[in-house]
Parts: C-alpha cells; structure tokens; sequence
C-alpha cells in the first residue's frame, strides 16, 4: 500500500497545511474509536494509508459495524466516539435527542442502494412486493426508502413480510433463496443483482424530494473535547475524495486504492470501481453550503424524522434538527 499512502499524502499537502510539527506529540496518548460500514467510498483508502494517525498523533480504533442503526447505538452507549450512519438512522437518533452531530456527509447516496428482485419471483414493480418476503436493515436509508416506495404504490409494510437483517445476514439469506428482494447497497447489492433484477434506485426517489446520504457523526462531548483533531480528519476526508474526483479512472481492479477498499469493505476488488461510482462525493464548498451542513441537510433529517414516525419507527420529533447538524467544522478545515 506504500503507493496509495504517497497519493493520498500527496493530496493532503495540496489541500493546504494540516497541523504543526509538534501536535501529533501533543496528543500522544489520545485515542479515538470509529465506527465504520461496508459502503464503498474513498475514505477506506484514508483508513489503509494511516494518515489520520500520523497527522494527530492520535490512536484510531477502527470497528466495523453491519448498519447505522447498530452504530447509533454504540454512539449512545458511549462506546464509539465518531461513526458512520446514514441520513435515516441519524434523524432517528436526532429524534430521540441523543447527543450526536453530522458534521461531514460521506456521500450523496444517489444510485448506490437499490431494490433488487430475484429472477423468478415474479417481482416486476414496486407493487408486485405484496405478500412477498423483502429483506432491509430497519432504520437504514435503505428502509427508509422502501417504506417511501410501498407508500407511493398503495401499499403498507402489513402489505410485505419485511424481515430487518443486517448486510451479511443478507447476502446469506440471498444465496439460500429465502428471500425474494432487498433494497440494500454494495457489496450485497452488486451480488443481488447476478440474479436479480433492479426495480428501484434510491436516486428515483430522490428526485421526488426523499433524497438520502450517509454522513460522519461525533458525539458532542468528544467534538467539544477535541476540535484540533476534527479538524484534520476533515481536511484528510476531503483530500480523499479529491484524489478520487482526480485520478478515480485509475482506481482499477489493480490499483492499490481499489485494494484498500475491498480490504476495509469485504468487497470483492472487481466490484468496487462501480460501487465507487454509484455514490456523488461532495467538495468541502458544497460541504458547508446551504444545501448541505449549511441548512439543507437539517431540513432532509427532519422530513426523514417525519416519515419514519408516520411508519412508527420514531415516537416524537425533535423541535429543531438544526442543532444536530454544523458546518463548523468544514468551515474550519478549509479556511485559508
């Protein structure tokens, strides 16, 4: 991995000047746990290379998990300081007041999750789910796409025996046949689909204003405790993903960026450039702008809150989802 640690070193130097010389040895001693999935996206490439924990000084325990939700849980029980979720477990996290904050989004989901119906099932539409058995994890973004989708054609989840499965009880479930569709992402849903047919993208629905994302959440003690590290793990974050908007056509089955991915994910090296592909990763200025941190992440969270509670997966909403969301810390890391 010594190339993809000097690419990636590379773009951290162009973004700008990270920390002082001494700030790694001032914070020996420290650590922080990061939870982590299975989505493929430029910051496995971050994880291999070490450069978080060369730039902080910090020792970064990294934990993968099977969904957001699972995350969201750690977070709450104070086992996890940082973490990766998507846009519905957060706004389910945000509606119970847990004391978390969004303060990078990983990726636009755009077509990464998606419904797939297995050849033979006789599943063609969105309708055609009635009285069939569909796999998610509950209160992913995934679920809350489904329920968005059996809403829109007439239907409810009495409609559908929905199971809630993490990914790999998934993809299990899959190659034993014991289901019949899942609105899931990659790596599961690139093997979904060698026999399955796709009846719905999470990008048709965000076209329909039910847009979804995963993003980066800290619990508010440890962003309050430690803001020189949030810092440079943001600026590390958009080094990432401006190499993979510059070179990413190089990203191959071969390269070392695609191994370090399928390293961190379990995803087979083969699938991962189209997995990387089917997410949108966004720019630090997009990042802050009012679309995003700055406002309109906020305003997804709670029309996600407000529709997991018609499903009654939440019991109340927040008054205000604005405080679970900052531009901050972006803001911080890209200052001149």
């Amino acid at each position: 991995m010594r190339f993809a640690k000097t690419v990636l070193a590379t773009a951290v130097v162009a973004l700008g000047t990270l920390v002082g010389a001494a700030a790694p040895a001032a914070a020996a001693g420290k650590s922080v746990t990061f939870a982590y999935q299975d989505m493929m996206t430029p910051i496995r490439v971050l994880m291999e290379s070490g450069e978080l924990e060369k730039q902080t000084g910090y020792t970064v325990k990294w934990v993968k998990f099977g969904g957001g939700g699972d995350v969201i849980r750690a977070m709450s029980s104070g086992n996890v300081d940082v973490g990766e979720a998507g846009s519905s477990p957060i706004a389910a996290a945000a509606s119970q007041g847990l004391p978390i904050t969004l303060f990078w989004i990983l990726d636009d989901i755009a077509n990464a999750e998606q419904l797939v119906a297995r050849n033979g099932s006789g599943i063609k539409s969105i309708a055609d789910l009635k009285g069939k058995t569909v796999a998610v994890p509950f209160v992913s973004t995934s679920h809350y796409q489904l329920m968005y989708a059996l809403q829109e054609a007439g239907l409810s989840a009495k409609d559908v025996k929905l199971l809630n499965m993490r990914p790999p009880e998934i993809a299990a479930a899959w190659e034993r046949g014991d289901i019949d569709a899942t609105f899931i992402w990659a790596p599961v849903l690139t093997a979904a689909k060698k026999n399955g047919t796709v009846v719905a993208s999470a990008g048709d629905f965000a076209r329909k204003g039910k847009a979804t994302f995963d993003g980066i959440v800290a619990t508010k003690d440890f962003m309050a405790a430690n803001p020189g590290f949030m810092t440079t793990f943001v600026k590390l974050l958009a080094a990432a993903d401006a190499d993979y908007a510059k070179t990413g056509k190089s990203w191959t089955a071969g390269s070392p960026q695609v191994a370090a991915v399928a390293k961190w994910t379990g995803a087979a090296p083969a699938d991962v450039p189209d997995g990387l592909a089917a997410y949108r990763f966004l720019t630090p200025d997009e990042q802050a702008s009012k679309e995003w941190l700055g406002g309109g992440a906020a305003e997804a969270l709670k029309s996600t809150a407000e529709f997991l509670k018609s499903q009654g997966r939440v019991t109340e909403l927040a008054p205000d989802y604005g405080p679970f969301v900052t531009a901050d810390v972006v803001k911080a890391a890209i200052k001149p």
